[in-house]
């Protein structure tokens, strides 16, 4: 079978308005919480796209590590290229996909560091592998091979034989969304298009065609 010719009919009850949520955030909350239920893979894990100094977009995988009104916050090195990014244009759009529910979900909106004791108390929560990582690995700088990395990892160990303090370079950053969609894929492909958009301090509930 080609690319082309995959198809997968969506058998489910839809999404209407009537369903939703008063706040995006929380209507995002009840379908990971289905998610997780449901066993999907990895019901945290999000595209994260930036945009870099000359207008070109950029995308990646990262997880998302926490959920609150204001949106949704992940924890990532404020050296990397996707940290510089947001330190040069702070706005960004991320992307759930629970395939196994035939549901996605696009998020847009600026985004804003968080204070530094977020970040420490997120990478104390770490596995001490994890941590030791974080400060083996120079986040996106180029890397003459992997011995290189290991050796570096070695260092690390060897400097912090019991705890791993958080290196400077561990940051928190929250996405503040103004404009959220939740897709639902519904048979014949009429799908369902939600989508909040702020308005004021409030949000207007619009049906995209799908």
């Amino acid at each position: 079978m080609g690319i082309a010719d995959r198809r997968s009919e969506y058998e489910t009850a839809g999404l209407d308005v009537r369903d939703l949520a008063a706040h995006p955030v929380e209507q995002w909350q009840r379908w990971y919480d289905e998610a997780v239920a449901a066993g999907c893979t990895e019901p945290n894990a999000m595209i994260l796209a930036t945009i870099d100094a000359d207008g070109r977009p950029n995308a990646r995988y990262v997880l998302v590590r926490g959920a609150d009104q204001e949106g949704l916050w992940f924890f990532t090195n404020t050296e990397s290229t996707k940290a510089s990014e947001l330190a040069g244009r702070p706005v960004a759009a991320l992307v759930f996909g629970w395939l196994e529910l035939h549901r996605q979900v696009r998020i847009r909106g600026p985004v804003e560091p968080l204070g530094r004791d977020e970040a420490e108390a997120y990478f104390a929560s770490r596995p001490r592998a994890s941590r030791l990582a974080s400060w083996a690995s120079r986040q996106s700088s180029v890397l003459p091979d992997r011995d290189a990395l290991l050796a570096s990892l070695a260092d690390v160990e060897a400097r912090f034989p019991g705890d791993v303090p958080a290196p400077r370079w561990v940051g928190c950053y929250r996405v503040e969304p103004d404009e959220v969609e939740f897709w639902q894929g519904r048979a014949g492909r009429l799908h369902d298009r939600l989508r909040y958009r702020r308005a004021g301090d409030g949000w207007v509930v619009e049906r995209l065609s799908p």
